[in-house]
C-alpha cells in the first residue's frame, strides 16, 4: 500500500513555490513534474521565468486550479506560505525537508491541510543519487 508521501505525487496539477532571491528555485522538483506530464506552475516572487515558463508572484495569479503545492522557501517564510496555500484552497501540501517549522505545521493542522514534510521531495521524482536517499528512507520505514 503506498504511503501518503507516495500518493502525494499522483495529483494532476501542482504549484512549486520557491524564492530564488534567497535560495535557488527547486528546479529538480519542477522539472521532474513537467517531465511526468503534470500540469505545474512556478511561484517565485523574485523571478520572471523558471525553465522558460512564467513565474507567478502569487498563488492568485495562477491560470488554473492546482491539486497540490510543493513549498521550498526559507524556514522563516514557511508558515506565511502555508497560510497562502490554505487561502488559495489547496489542501495538499509538501513542505520540503528542512523547511518545516512547528509554527508552519500548526498552521497547516489548524487549516486542515494534508501535509507531507521532513523528507526530500526529489527522491520521489528523480533517479540518480536521489535513489540512494530513497533506499535509505525505505530501510528506515520513512518512505
Amino acid at each position: 500500500m503506498p504511503s501518503d508521501r507516495e500518493t502525494f505525487w499522483h495529483a494532476d496539477s501542482y504549484v512549486v513555490i520557491g524564492d530564488s532571491k534567497q535560495k535557488p528555485f527547486p528546479a529538480l522538483t519542477y522539472g521532474a513534474l513537467k517531465a511526468r506530464g503534470s500540469t505545474v506552475y512556478a511561484v517565485d516572487e523574485s523571478a520572471e521565468q523558471i525553465e522558460s515558463d512564467p513565474a507567478y508572484r502569487a498563488l492568485g495569479e495562477l491560470p488554473g486550479p492546482v491539486d497540490a503545492a510543493v513549498l521550498e522557501v526559507a524556514r522563516e517564510d514557511t508558515a506565511g506560505w502555508v497560510e497562502r496555500v490554505a487561502d488559495a484552497g489547496i489542501s495538499n501540501l509538501w513542505i520540503h525537508m528542512g523547511r518545516d517549522t512547528p509554527e508552519a505545521l500548526e498552521v497547516a493542522r489548524q487549516r486542515g491541510l494534508a501535509v507531507c514534510h521532513g523528507t526530500c521531495a526529489v527522491m520521489y521524482l528523480t533517479g540518480g543519487y536521489h535513489r540512494i536517499h530513497k533506499r535509505i528512507e525505505q530501510l528506515r520505514a520513512q518512505y
